[in-house]
Formats: C-alpha cells, sequence, structure tokens
C-alpha cells in the first residue's frame, strides 16, 4: 500500500492531466452514444459544445456590430444601462443607425417646441409624466386608478424572477412613482416593498387559486382587502411568447414558499392550461370582470396577444350594447420574450406589437369604445421614440419588462429558461441571487424610467406638444417599403387616433386617483 502511495505521488501534474483525458477518451469512445461529435473525436469534441453554450456571449462581445443583435442590439443595452446609472447616454457624431432601414421611426418636430409656462408641473419635476386616463372612471369603479407614471413594470411572476429581482423592482417603482405587475405567480413578500401593484392571474389562478385548480373569488377579495397597494386587477388571457398555450410548472421547482403564495401543493406538477375555468366565452368574461370589479372595487383588465379579431369584435359589440367590459386592455406583442417557449410559438404565433395594436385599436375606435378604455403598450417599447409611435397610436401607459431586467442588471444572456441566469435575475440559486444588491438596483431601475419619463417629455416638447397623448398619427412617419420609403402612421395602419381629453399637466397633477391617492 506504502509503496502504491508513493508511486502516485512521484506522477508529475501532466501525468494527472493526461490520466484524465485518457478517461475521458474512453468514455466518450465505449461508454456513451448519445453525442456523434464526442464519440468521432474523443475529448476535442467537448470544446464544440462548450464553445457552443459561450455563443451568445461571444456574438455580444466580439462578433456582432452595435445594431445587429437581436432581442436587444448593443446600443439599446447600452441606453438602458447608462439611464439606470444616471451616466451619459448620449452619442457622438451622429447616429450609425440605418436612418432608410425597414420600419425605422421619424417624429416630425414642431417649428417651434412646446415652452413650459411658468409654475408647470415639470418645472420643478422634469419627469413627472402621469398616465392622460383613470382606469375604472368610465365604469364607475369604487377606487379608480390614475397610473403616476406612464412606464411600468411589466407582468413578471416571482418563480420566474428571483426574490432579490422581484424585491429590486417593486421598490424602483416606489422610487419612481410606478406600478409593478405581479405577473401571474401571485402576490410574493417581495411584492410588498411600497410600490403600487397590478395583481395579474392567468388560467393557472396562481394565489387567488381554489382547491380544484379554479378561481376563489374569496381568495382576491381577501388579498385585495388586505393589499391596499393593489390598485388593479389584471386578467391574463394570453401573452406575446406563447399566446393560446398553457405550461408546466415542474414539481422539482416548487418551494415550501412558492406552493404558498401560488396556492399549489410542494414538489407537485402544477398544470397552467391553454383555457380558464371560470368562462369559456366572450360574454362569460365580462360577466367574469363585472363579478371581479363589483367584489373588489377595482379597475379590471385583460392583457392579450393579438391574432383573430372575430372574439375581440364580440366584445367590442357587448361593450357597446351593456356598457360594460374592462377598464384597460394589455397588448402583448409578439416578440415578448419574458415568457419560456417553443420558438414555434415565440417566432410565429400572435402579431408584432405594431401590427397587432392597430388591428386592435382600429376595432374599438370604430365602435366609439377608444376613450373608455385604458391601452396598455407591452412589447419592446421602453425607448422613448417607440413609446412616441406607441401614443401616436392610441397607447395611453407601456408596460417594461426585459428593459426592467437590463436596468438592474440583465445581461441578454438568453438562458432564462434554465434556471443559470449569471446576473441572478431569472434563476431561483442563492448564490448568483446575492449578487443584487437590492438597494442599488432599485435606484437603478427607478432611475431608468425618471430617465426615460424626462426623454420622452422632451420629444413630446420637440413635437409642439405638452404630453405624449397629445400625439397625432400624423406626427409619426415609419419607413414601409422602397418605393415610398416614409409613410405617416394613419396612412400605414389606416386609422385616426381618438384624441385623448386632456385639460394640461396640472390638472393631472391634481387629479384625486393620480398613483392610488384615494
Amino acid at each position: 500500500m506504502d509503496s502504491i502511495l508513493v508511486f502516485l505521488s512521484n506522477i508529475a501534474w501532466w501525468g494527472w492531466l493526461l490520466l484524465v483525458l485518457i478517461i475521458v477518451a474512453i468514455r466518450d469512445i465505449f461508454f456513451q452514444n448519445s453525442h456523434t461529435i464526442s464519440h468521432n473525436f474523443p475529448i476535442v469534441g467537448h470544446l464544440r459544445y462548450w464553445l457552443e453554450s459561450i455563443g451568445p456571449e461571444m456574438r455580444q462581445y466580439f462578433v456582432a456590430n452595435n445594431r445587429e443583435e437581436l432581442p436587444f442590439n448593443r446600443i439599446e443595452r447600452g441606453w438602458i444601462y447608462a439611464s439606470a446609472k444616471k451616466e451619459n447616454n448620449y452619442e457622438g457624431f451622429g447616429t450609425d443607425r440605418d436612418i432608410y432601414a425597414h420600419q425605422h421611426i421619424f417624429i416630425n418636430n414642431a417649428m417651434m417646441p412646446y415652452e413650459l409656462p411658468k409654475n408647470h408641473p415639470n418645472t420643478f419635476d422634469h419627469c413627472f409624466l402621469p398616465c392622460a386616463k383613470v382606469m375604472g372612471e368610465f365604469n364607475k369603479r369604487k377606487r379608480p386608478y390614475r397610473p403616476a407614471s406612464v412606464i411600468n413594470v411589466s407582468a413578471m411572476s416571482f418563480g420566474s424572477l428571483s426574490a432579490k429581482a422581484v424585491e429590486s423592482l417593486n421598490i424602483g417603482v416606489k422610487i419612481a412613482g410606478a406600478y409593478h405587475n405581479t405577473g401571474e405567480g401571485g402576490l410574493s413578500p417581495y411584492h410588498k416593498n411600497g410600490g403600487d401593484v397590478v395583481f395579474h392571474f392567468g388560467t393557472g389562478y396562481f394565489g387567488v387559486r381554489a382547491k380544484d385548480g379554479g378561481f376563489s373569488m374569496e381568495k382576491l377579495v381577501n388579498l385585495v382587502e388586505t393589499n391596499p397597494f393593489i390598485r388593479a386587477i389584471e386578467i391574463k388571457l394570453s401573452q406575446g411568447a406563447k399566446p393560446g398555450k398553457g405550461g408546466v410548472l415542474p414539481g422539482a421547482k416548487i418551494t415550501k414558499q412558492i406552493a404558498e403564495i401560488r396556492g399549489v401543493e410542494v414538489g407537485k406538477d402544477v398544470l397552467s392550461p391553454p383555457n380558464h375555468k371560470a368562462f369559456s366565452n366572450v360574454p362569460e368574461m365580462v360577466d367574469f370582470i363585472e363579478k371581479i370589479a363589483e367584489a373588489t372595487g377595482l379597475p379590471v383588465g385583460i392583457k392579450a396577444a393579438i391574432g383573430k379579431l372575430e372574439q375581440w369584435e364580440e366584445l367590442a359589440n357587448i361593450m357597446l350594447s351593456t356598457g360594460k367590459g374592462p377598464d384597460f386592455i394589455t397588448v402583448d406583442g409578439g416578440e415578448g420574450g419574458t415568457g419560456a417557449a417553443p420558438p414555434s410559438f415565440a417566432d410565429h404565433v400572435s402579431l408584432p406589437w405594431v401590427y397587432g395594436f392597430s388591428d386592435l385599436y382600429r376595432l374599438f375606435k370604430n365602435k366609439g369604445l377608444s376613450e373608455r378604455i385604458v391601452f396598455i403598450g407591452s412589447g419592446k417599447l421602453g425607448f422613448p421614440a417607440k413609446a412616441a409611435m406607441a401614443f401616436a397610436m392610441g397607447a395611453d401607459c407601456i408596460n417594461v419588462a426585459r428593459e426592467a431586467m437590463m436596468s438592474i442588471g440583465c445581461i441578454q444572456a438568453q438562458i432564462c429558461h434554465t434556471n443559470r441566469c449569471p446576473a441572478g435575475i431569472a434563476t431561483q440559486k442563492k448564490w448568483t441571487q446575492n449578487g443584487i444588491n437590492v438597494p442599488l438596483k432599485s435606484e437603478r431601475l427607478a432611475q431608468y424610467f425618471k430617465t426615460f419619463r424626462k426623454e420622452f417629455i422632451e420629444i413630446t416638447h420637440a413635437a409642439g406638444y405638452e404630453h405624449p397623448c397629445e400625439f397625432k398619427m400624423s406626427d409619426i412617419e415609419i419607413n414601409v417599403d422602397d418605393h415610398n420609403l416614409s409613410k405617416e402612421l394613419h396612412r400605414t395602419y389606416m386609422y385616426e387616433k381618438t384624441i385623448v381629453p386632456f385639460k394640461g399637466m396640472q390638472h393631472l397633477k391634481d387629479c384625486k386617483y393620480l398613483g392610488g391617492k384615494n
């Protein structure tokens, strides 16, 4: 035995390395049959899989140019990072964007910009920019709500995001005066740090789930009564990443805390079906909305990605004949990305935001319903120029998800669905979560929102308006093809936006429903 130990101790380091490589080679050739490359090229073949695994990072830092990457290119990410850190987010020597590219946005500036009068709210707060409409005002809900910010955090669940990420977002929206959509994972302790909350649920009814897996009105009413910072309820019909598809929450991911929040069993797989149990058609959905609004007193809205319009027209007709229906509609684009989905869904099912929103808005406008609904846009709109286009098309607020994630440290590693997020945001691993400094990251989310609103206001003033709700379709042009390089929005999407009643920023500031004051 001693002689064996002596022999082993005399082996040089390179000998041990050679021995390990020999073992790996034997394993590759004789004991594994799942990877052809590793079998045919033992040892060396492993480099292929390693290089493939770091491909996104390699392209991000060394290969792709500044405007080339998707879903967010380096310039877009850089603007968010710099805005969140309150650093210089300007660019010099002119734009490097191809301004003749398809769908490039042009904002028509006025000859004389809007001039702030004395004692205007924006002279005291350069990023004060609330929603011009009040959720629930038309339907006379007991607790109407005017969002105090036109940019807010979109639906992302605790469970999909880490505890520290959710906490950072919630504290951040409190600082910025925005709201935080819970996503369909229920109301967690990390949503309770002072920010306004929009409670969102889908077909799994997590957080308001009955024992049979259906919806519990009793639980929802209790949730709203015990958490007065919940300002509105959002019912998810579908989302941009995977419209019309349910999902499975594996039992291995369901911790005791997640089980308590979502109202499910620890360690047991949970199915979220494509369809709701609480309603099966449009009239039943409208009745469901009205029951929730009556029981909670809150504005109630729906979220969906847009495809076929027949059932939306049915909804519009019911709203027209009954005076009932959703207080707000969140339109998600097919480019939505925080929900893990098969490529066949993510790439092809549902329309991109500009097409889906224009189809839906035009339908409601033609029936005279656009004034009574707060329209919320969601789908890569977290940049002032894109927001200007969205408001010109009829949006009243925008929700951001991936942009908010980037403001608190997301590096677009594109492995959100693997639980291996290196930034600690889209993972439940404690070690990587510990890298999130909550006070710092919450300030960065707030600063991103404030910078966004400041620049959005400046663009609005440059166009000659006081508030973005005043944007008209004719104020924005986009490149459409080689024959007629740019068209105004109303000529592109074939409708005129309904004028939003606006009495001035001071009127919004004095509103008793602003930011949930009531």
